[in-house]
């Protein structure tokens, strides 16, 4: 009978958990629901939010973020001069990958380059942040005739030897297993480690009291951000090797913007050797933490419209 109550008990405990997570999903849509257009593409359907007109930029965010974070403050500015294209990379944000897609950084690149194609647009910019960097570096690689330039702020390049450990519960091999955590235990645990994971991803800089709604963040709370967020993880394991070691035959144009104080990825190993592994990277370092298109979003478009602006011509 003990066990019959335990087994009844636990069952009980993971519904609510899973009811939740349900509910943080309903929320989290109804206080930010989707802000752009869809594509309907091989691999799934893409969320993204294209404004203004002239060249184009491709804005690529990091890991477990959304196309607000650069919405946040970057977009807008920057559709002053140019054409530029927000989005949600596969299985973040309201984008979402067809079941058994290909999850790969690669096939992320390949995705991006088909979104142009949908769009009619021939080359752009590319602007990657964090996990996004490595992404456009990417699509730069398999695609050079379709990237003008990249323009990367804060990426990663260079395989870590583990995840930052603000992103540890992150680390799951197995998708079932990750499913499970992701409709379970995520979404409280997310709530609980907020304050301490916000001080870390933004540190030194402080979070905006906005950024929840403005900034993406409350999508964070959807246990599909988890699910791909965890599955990135080892798609970084998987495949952040083999782009590394094409580093030295790109000629697309390397921009590389950088906080010194960055908390999450290290500015020595992911940017300051990068000129010495691509030929003709160019690197800055400024004052600040990770999350440089939401703190200091105005260095941040400064940065990107000197690279477009050589790249496509706007700028002597």
């Amino acid at each position: 009978m003990l066990v019959l109550w335990l087994l009844f008990l636990f069952f009980m405990s993971m519904l609510g958990l899973v009811l939740f997570a349900s509910f943080s999903n309903k929320k989290a849509a109804q206080y930010l629901p989707p802000a752009g257009q869809f594509a309907k593409l091989s691999q799934g359907t893409l969320h993204y939010v294209d404004e203004g007109h002239g060249p184009a930029i491709v804005l690529v965010h990091g890991l477990a973020g959304n196309l607000q974070n650069f919405t946040y403050g970057v977009s807008k500015p920057l559709a002053q001069q140019y054409r530029v294209i927000a989005v949600d990379r596969p299985g973040c944000g309201y984008s979402k990958r067809n079941a058994n897609a290909d999850s790969s950084l690669e096939a992320q690149a390949d995705t991006l380059i088909e979104l142009l194609d949908h769009l009619q647009i021939e080359s752009a910019v590319f602007v990657g942040h964090s996990l996004g960097g490595a992404i456009s570096l990417a699509a730069a690689q398999r695609h050079p005739s379709r990237v003008k330039a990249l323009a990367l702020i804060a990426p990663l390049t260079h395989q870590p030897d583990r995840p930052s450990p603000v992103f540890k519960p992150l680390d799951i091999a197995s998708p079932a297993l990750r499913k499970l955590v992701g409709w379970t235990v995520a979404v409280p645990g997310t709530l609980l480690r907020l304050s301490t994971s916000l001080k870390v991803i933004f540190g030194p800089e402080k979070a905006p009291a906005d950024f929840a709604i403005r900034g993406g963040g409350i999508l964070s709370l959807k246990p599909q951000t988890f699910i791909t967020a965890s599955s990135d993880v080892q798609q970084v394991k998987a495949c952040l090797p083999n782009i590394e070691a094409a580093y030295a035959s790109m000629t697309t144009p390397v921009h590389v913007l950088y906080g010194r104080e960055d908390r999450i990825l290290s500015a020595k190993l992911n940017g300051e050797d990068l000129p010495q592994r691509i030929p003709g990277a160019q690197l800055t370092l400024i004052q600040g933490g990770h999350m440089l298109p939401v703190t200091q979003a105005a260095a941040t478009c400064q940065f990107i419209e000197g690279v477009a602006g050589k790249a496509t011509g706007l700028a002597p």
